[in-house]
């Protein structure tokens, strides 16, 4: 007699969701279809026929997983405290068992080799240039065909490069840096280790992918200095390592990890002071899913930037954009069609320019004809200008 399936979630946490519907409105996919197979609620009781009642892990029950964002924008709403993220991590890492072959698998593992994925970064600039690759339709930023060298300052903080940012918007590491450095602190740059921090291959079912990119990161990034992160997805991932790996190793590196705005906020008397404030350049601050839902470290975005510039907050309560890491090129459809929620919001708010952390969401936003940058560009050039 075969064993009925399961999906490996604890049955406690399957347990605490009570259905009463209130993470509803924080769920993008919700929102936008109206559906129950597309909200947590939903998702959770699939999650229940499979792993309590032996139902198929079949094609509709892939699709309800598969369009979840996994911006865990459920999870502050939510009473009853359910890990909607962890379920949706295990459940994912048990389709993707069942499914072995799985294109993603190969494209990840690049991922983890900063040589080649800056080497097949560069072949893609220069074939953007060619006007080789429709960019647009594949929702690719314009790359740089050379990026600037960092170099390290000292070793008071560490400053975690990761994959993606560095090989196509390490001018923003670059920005950061200077920032951190105008306070008086030394910053150390991780090596070939940190490549990745295992966020991607994780949301993407890749488990013992990323719990090999996370023993690697945690090796180059050894001592007690503070961990300062400047992308939300790699800050949420490298604070839940603990979670992850479940070693009281991987619980101390967590607790060194600070998104970069956090560590700025309690330094500001460090800072430069700001020169004139251009009073027409109004930034309105989105903030990405893993900063505000995961990291619930939001706020000191805003208080760091409002140092320099004037800052609008959009009215959307956090609702996700849609870009999701490598989701909106998986569900380009429904990633449009939760941005455009996040645009119309945008758009109420009068800004001029939108601060973002996270660079899928930059890129996305950049995608729909916003002009987008991350906070500490933004204060960069006010410090290099005042």
């Amino acid at each position: 007699m075969s064993s009925r399936p399961t999906l490996g979630i604890a049955p406690e946490e399957l347990a605490a969701c009570v259905a009463c519907g209130l993470c509803l409105p924080h769920c993008p996919t919700f929102r936008v279809t109206g559906e129950e197979w597309a909200s947590p609620r939903g998702r959770i009781s699939a999650m229940r026929q499979v792993q309590d009642h032996g139902a198929p892990a079949d094609r509709a029950f892939r699709e309800s997983m598969e369009t979840c964002v996994q911006c865990r924008g459920c999870e502050p709403a939510c009473p009853s405290g359910v890990p909607f993220g962890s379920m949706m991590e295990t459940t994912q890492a048990e389709l993707s068992r069942q499914h072995r072959w799985n294109p993603r698998r190969w494209g990840f593992k690049v991922l983890g080799r900063p040589r080649l994925l800056t080497l097949l970064s560069r072949l893609l600039a220069v074939a953007q240039r060619l006007r080789m690759v429709p960019s647009k339709r594949l929702g690719l930023p314009r790359l740089p065909l050379h990026q600037e060298r960092l170099q390290a300052s000292g070793d008071d903080v560490w400053l975690f490069t990761g994959c993606v940012m560095d090989a196509w918007q390490r001018s923003v590491h670059a920005a950061v840096k200077r920032v951190v450095e105008a306070t008086g602190t030394g910053v150390a740059l991780p090596g070939a280790g940190a490549g990745c921090c295992g966020a991607l291959s994780l949301h993407a079912g890749l488990d013992d992918h990323a719990r090999t990119l996370a023993i690697r990161t945690m090796g180059a990034l050894g001592g007690q200095a503070p961990i300062l992160v400047d992308s939300a997805g790699c800050g949420a991932a490298l604070k839940e390592y603990g979670k992850l790996l479940g070693t009281p190793e991987a619980i101390a590196f967590s607790r060194r990890v600070m998104d970069v705005h956090e560590w700025l906020a309690t330094r500001t008397d460090r800072l430069p002071p700001a020169g004139e404030r251009d009073e027409g350049l109004v930034i309105a601050v989105h903030d990405p899913c893993h900063l505000r839902h995961v990291q619930r470290a939001h706020e000191p975005v805003a208080t760091v930037l409002a140092l320099y510039t004037s800052v609008v907050t959009l009215d959307d309560d956090g609702l996700c954009c849609g870009a999701g890491g490598a989701y909106a090129a998986m569900q380009p459809g429904m990633a449009a069609a939760i941005r455009e929620r996040k645009l119309e919001a945008i758009r109420r708010s009068g800004a001029t320019v939108v601060a973002s952390a996270n660079p899928g969401c930059s890129i996305h936003l950049a995608n729909a004809g916003v002009q987008v940058r991350h906070p500490l560009e933004i204060i960069d050039k006010a410090i290099r200008h005042s």
